[in-house]
């Protein structure tokens, strides 16, 4: 890998699951890092827990054992003028910015006439809307450093395929596709690679809680479906947000620098199942 050392990265979603791994292998690799989180509690219709303030607080030191500096902002990604002013205040403090992973989100399984306006609305505004808000909280950071840089937005294999039982998630991270690809159209100008990056199931607090249940009560509503659910080429094979971490820092670096534009599953083959 290429020497990152003194780089910043902003990761939202980071107290815990993905963004901490994110943040844990950036850190690592060399990058100070601006750890953005909610911290609080989720939309009702979330059947898991939601993050907290200690969480956010020890993915900071983890990046601080790592010998990086960490800026930690507690906000929420729907709040385009209070994430904006958050970023810039961190990198005011860390001097520049270079890569922005864009990774909060929410998933929350029912069957389709169980959706209500707003369970849509949420799951929209978080994954999607809150995704653009951070993409416009940053990018205008790397290109005033003039040296380029990486965007990295998470999506999932349901964005790639479906997820039945999800149709909020599944559309908004099919938009998530389409929102890179824009990006990488009109960013790559500044020497800014724009990606989409799409796990399959991964092993993180979101698959804790009433989630399961969540998921298998959606399930039996609908006996065709049952089995639905993403399925993988590899036996036994349990995704961590590690393994996702290291694709993200693939896509940071500078060993991915023609990559752009590109939809990148690491769902052990469930997108093409």
């Amino acid at each position: 890998m290429t020497d990152v050392t003194g780089r910043v990265a902003l990761i939202t979603g980071a107290a815990r699951g993905q963004g901490r791994a994110h943040a844990d292998r950036l850190s690592a690799d060399g990058y100070d890092l601006i750890l953005a989180d909610i911290a609080a509690p989720l939309p009702l219709c979330v059947p898991y827990d939601s993050a907290t303030s200690e969480e956010l607080d020890e993915t900071a030191e983890l990046v601080r054992a790592n010998g990086r500096h960490a800026v930690c902002a507690i906000v929420d990604t729907r709040d385009h003028a209070g994430l904006c002013a958050a970023v810039d205040d961190a990198v005011t403090e860390l001097g520049r910015l270079d890569v922005i992973v864009a990774n909060a989100g929410i998933c929350v399984p029912a069957p389709w006439d169980q959706v209500t306006p707003s369970d849509f609305q949420d799951v929209v505004d978080i994954n999607l809307v809150g995704t653009w808000n951070t993409v416009m909280s940053g990018a205008k950071h790397i290109i005033a450093g003039g040296r380029g840089g990486s965007i990295i937005i998470i999506g999932s294999a349901a964005g790639i395929t479906m997820e039945p039982f999800m149709i909020a998630y599944t559309a908004s991270k099919h938009a998530i596709v389409g929102l890179a690809r824009a990006f990488a159209a009109e960013l790559g100008r500044h020497r800014i690679r724009v990606n989409s990056l799409h796990p399959g199931s991964v092993a993180t607090p979101m698959g804790t809680g009433r989630m399961l249940e969540a998921m298998a009560e959606a399930a039996a509503s609908n006996s065709m479906l049952r089995n639905g659910f993403s399925k993988q080429f590899m036996p036994d094979a349990v995704t961590m947000p590690e393994d996702v971490a290291s694709a993200v820092a693939w896509l940071a670096s500078d060993e991915s620098r023609y990559v752009t534009a590109a939809a990148i599953s690491v769902d052990v083959g469930a997108t093409q199942g």
